[in-house]
């Protein structure tokens, strides 16, 4: 288990080499960053995306949250955190690529079919329940179809929802909904399988997820 010491441990690793050898990258960074793509992802340690996709700094622009969800366009209400930031990456870096990507044994998957944060109060699971409660309505489709087991097929098919979920909500942002209409941006969706290391690819026509 890494703790604050191994990763400070790991900061000097990557000082002493990842940026030593990649300085003129760094430098180039400092003056500004040109993302061509955004990343959704969930918060789990398991799945980074920078690792999963090779990555070099600053190619990605990363959002990480529980279940990697997308909430719908709205305005008013509470903090709007992943909105900014899709905001900010398609106004301002106006990235051309998005991708919604989930991963197996995802915890918020699991928690929106056991419903285990059910009426719990903020601060003891309840930001959590609200969170993932946009996966009721996909929640109630996989429930009647597979049952709530979370050991079971029921998971798997959660959370290749939350991806179509995310998916569908970006598309109710009028700005993203534009650009993709006219070819400038182009939505993705993706699943990555913690167990075998393989990325599945979401076909939006046929609504399957393909191995990569």
């Amino acid at each position: 288990m890494t703790d604050y010491t191994n990763l400070l441990a790991g900061y000097r690793r990557f000082r002493a080499n990842g940026w030593a050898t990649q300085r003129s990258r760094w430098a180039e960074l400092s003056e500004g960053q040109h993302p061509r793509t955004m990343i959704i992802a969930c918060s789990d340690s398991r799945c980074d995306p920078a690792e999963i996709f090779d990555t070099s700094p600053g190619e990605i622009f990363v959002v990480r949250n529980v279940a990697n969800l997308v909430p719908p366009y709205e305005v008013g209400g509470g903090r709007h955190g992943v909105s900014a930031a899709l905001e900010f990456a398609v106004m301002e870096l106006e990235v051309r690529d998005i991708v919604v990507m989930g991963h197996g044994m995802c915890g918020g998957c699991g928690a929106s079919l056991s419903q285990s944060f059910k009426d719990a109060k903020p601060g003891e699971g309840g930001f959590i329940a609200h969170w993932i409660d946009l996966l009721d309505e996909a929640r109630e489709r996989i429930v009647a179809e597979h049952g709530d087991d979370i050991h079971g097929p029921a998971r798997r098919a959660m959370e290749h929802e939350t991806v179509r979920v995310g998916l569908n909500n970006l598309r109710t942002f009028p700005n993203i909904a534009r650009r993709e209409s006219l070819g400038l941006v182009t939505l993705h969706g993706a699943y990555f399988a913690i167990a075998d290391g393989i990325l599945h690819l979401l076909d939006e026509q046929t609504g399957a997820f393909e191995p990569a």
